[in-house]
């Protein structure tokens, strides 16, 4: 990697501005492979050096994957302005300047929700043109029913004439009221408006994977974890749709039970 300035290199991969970054140098918070450094404009090979700044490690990457376990009540959004926003879950040491959610989940609705400040790839999984799979799970108001499965396959017609991409839908074993349901699109409030449109209505909604970036079981509501490159892969990937609800409803079916 081409050898970059420091105070640079710092400021991409954390919140702090420039002025910040000087201010910390100044007063000697800065370190490169354990020495003080004075000033934030020396060039360094992010490859092959170790910096922190006020005593946390800067890593090397220069992007940052998180994976949130959205709770209700918080909305996809950077600004306060729209009320809490899911950015208020992320620990600061994980914050990095242009950070946002790359992809929507209503304020009402749970489960896995990327937050990332890598512009390209969110583009990827956000383009129409990738498909990009989402399995949720969802409790309704009234039994599951068999007709839905061949209904949403065809490519569900919603009240308001817009056609959906077909889709997989199953009921869970667990309960009557619950079921998975795999998309490959993102319209506007999707997964209640097919099943409002064919008589029923979702009570609880949990998205559980992106792609085949499944939601850990031990990630708790409102928590986040740091994702690796080869977990970000996975997003690309396409799971089996019945090989999945087999290996995971009693998982994720036990956290809307009670809801």
């Amino acid at each position: 990697m081409p050898l970059i300035r420091l105070d640079k290199f710092i400021s991409e991969r954390t919140e702090y501005s420039r002025s910040q970054i000087r201010q910390l140098a100044s007063k000697k918070l800065i370190t490169v492979d354990g020495k003080v450094v004075k000033s934030a404009d020396v060039k360094i090979d992010p490859d092959s050096v170790k910096v922190t700044a006020n005593g946390k490690e800067i890593r090397a990457d220069r992007y940052r994957y998180i994976l949130l376990n959205k709770p209700s009540g918080y909305v996809c959004s950077t600004s306060e302005h729209d009320g809490e926003t899911v950015m208020n879950l992320i620990p600061p040491d994980m914050k990095t300047k242009g950070m946002f959610p790359a992809g929507r989940l209503d304020k009402d609705s749970l489960g896995a929700l990327l937050i990332t400040d890598d512009g390209e790839l969110a583009h990827r999984i956000l383009s129409p043109r990738h498909h990009i799979s989402k399995i949720y799970i969802v409790k309704l108001d009234r039994p599951f029913q068999n007709k839905y499965i061949d209904l949403f396959k065809n490519g569900l017609q919603l009240a308001d004439g817009e056609v959906c991409l077909p889709a997989c839908v199953r009921g869970c074993e667990i309960s009557e009221k619950l079921a998975f349901i795999q998309l490959f699109e993102g319209k506007y409030h999707q997964v209640k408006r097919m099943f409002s449109a064919v008589g029923n209505h979702v009570e609880v909604l949990m998205r559980v994977s992106l792609g085949s970036l499944i939601l850990p079981e031990k990630l708790g509501f409102g928590e986040c974890m740091e994702l690796l490159h080869k977990d970000v892969e996975n997003l690309f990937e396409e799971p089996d749709f019945d090989d999945f609800c087999r290996r995971f409803f009693s998982v994720f079916s036990a956290n809307l039970i009670n809801k």
